[in-house]
């Protein structure tokens, strides 16, 4: 078996993947493709988290846009997330890839609460630990969430899931022309605006010399050959 280039990754998961074709909502038969995808690159021996996000749902920015209180919206935005991590567990659980869900905002009936040490425990004993609920902040979007939880159980790299191939100097769903870019430093990112993550996200993968491969989910294999080490979408480093 190969050997993989990175021991433990963080998936980041944003809320469209949820959604699969759909608009809205959650589609159960594309989570069940991505707990596929889990599992085949769980075989490397590789420790995974995954951070859910939950647009598919609702947005609190969107919804503050619109005149409602910005913190309220976050918080809902957060449920959001929770309800995607219990779907998606179900997925995994179904591919046979043993999971626990872990919440910043306290829901002991569903998950348990956020202990780094106890997330690393479970990774370590060859589970899939899926974080939901942001930060527990408003005001933080789930991208700074994956930046922070990958830095705080040490993880090698942080694995953006995308529906495009990586990251471009213009949209490439609405560009034909787009050019896509193989390797990009952090900074480039800032200095050259593009939407990949927000600015805070970016600054604590900066801070923590956290590598960030932007990927196209919508490719079958993609997330094992990132953790083998093969040339897969866009790489953020130093």
């Amino acid at each position: 078996m190969a050997k993989a280039k990175y021991k433990r990754v963080l998936l980041k998961l944003s809320g469209e993947m949820f959604g699969g074709n759909q608009k809205y909502g959650i589609d159960p038969e594309f989570l069940l493709y991505i707990g596929d995808e889990v599992k085949k690159a769980k075989k490397h021996n590789v420790d995974i988290a995954i951070v859910a996000g939950g647009g598919n749902i609702f947005r609190g920015l969107a919804a503050s846009a619109k005149g409602m209180d910005r913190a309220t919206g976050d918080y809902m935005g957060m449920l959001a997330t929770v309800i995607n991590a219990l779907a998606l567990q179900d997925a995994l659980h179904k591919e046979g890839v043993h999971t626990r869900v872990q919440t910043a905002i306290e829901m002991k009936s569903i998950a348990e609460p956020y202990i780094r040490r106890r997330a690393i425990r479970h990774m370590e004993k060859g589970r899939v630990v899926i974080f939901a609920g942001g930060t527990g902040n408003p005001y933080f979007t789930t991208d700074t969430t994956a930046a922070l939880r990958a830095a705080e159980i040490n993880a090698d790299a942080i694995l953006k899931a995308t529906k495009v191939n990586g990251i471009y100097d213009q949209d490439p769903v609405h560009k034909p022309d787009a050019k896509m870019y193989k390797k990009l430093q952090y900074l480039d990112i800032l200095n050259k605006r593009l939407r990949v993550m927000d600015s805070t996200a970016v600054s604590l993968c900066m801070d923590n010399a956290i590598p960030i491969v932007v990927f196209n989910m919508l490719k079958p294999g993609n997330i094992e050959k990132v953790v083998l080490g093969k040339r897969v979408g866009t790489t953020v480093s130093d």
